[in-house]
């Protein structure tokens, strides 16, 4: 039995992530299979050739990012880019929903923007237990004249297993240590609850002390 156990265990660890790796990969390519559904039934890829090509959606999705990507890049593109923010800002519900995820997408994806840039390490929730971080920038607006951005920091702590939920905190800059390693590399130490250690660290950063406070 104790043989058996090892098998079994063996096997799992073997199957598992390729059954959840193409399980997540089925799920993409039907999503984005999904958006053929946008175009006129005598267009439809599965009418013309007589059966259905999975995979499809992805090289249709991908030709409407490059397409609009292209257009976006010209003067005249921009110029349509910026009429169509322009009409979205007038309509009432429409400007307050659009405007807010317009400003998280311009920062997380802009080339020049810091958010998700730097993996930090510090004491959440309470004093004692730590926890990886993600700088996402500095406090602003009205909230800079209680927290001084030279001295505080936003951060942004993802839960585990799941990254997509967590919490938003401004902490005090030497209360953050910088961590050597990758954001990427931060990533998958949360989300593989601290199994996956990462390779490419380089060395372990020392924890700030009462005495001797470390920066970011």
């Amino acid at each position: 039995m104790t043989a058996v156990r090892k098998w079994l265990l063996a096997g799992l660890l073997v199957l598992a992530p390729l059954i959840i790796t193409l399980w997540v990969l089925e799920w993409v390519v039907s999503t984005l299979d999904q958006t053929l559904q946008v175009l006129p039934a005598a267009w439809q890829p599965e009418r013309w050739l007589g059966v259905k090509v999975p995979g499809l959606g992805v090289l249709f999705a991908l030709g409407v990012l490059l397409s609009i990507g292209a257009l976006a890049s010209n003067i005249i593109g921009n110029k349509l880019v910026n009429w169509w923010h322009a009409l979205l800002h007038r309509i009432p519900v429409v400007r307050s929903i659009y405007s807010g995820v317009k400003q998280v997408s311009d920062t997380l994806f802009s080339e020049k923007g810091n958010a998700f840039r730097k993996a930090v390490l510090l004491q959440w929730p309470r004093e004692g237990l730590w926890t990886i971080g993600f700088v996402t920038g500095a406090p602003g607006g009205d909230v800079a004249q209680y927290l001084n951005p030279q001295d505080f920091v936003s951060v942004y702590v993802p839960t585990t297993p799941n990254p997509t939920g967590g919490y938003f905190v401004m902490a005090r800059r030497s209360d953050c240590v910088e961590l050597a390693m990758s954001v990427d590399e931060a990533l998958t130490y949360v989300i593989s609850m601290g199994v996956i250690v990462p390779s490419g660290a380089k060395g372990i950063p020392s924890v700030p002390s009462a005495s001797e406070p470390a920066r970011i």
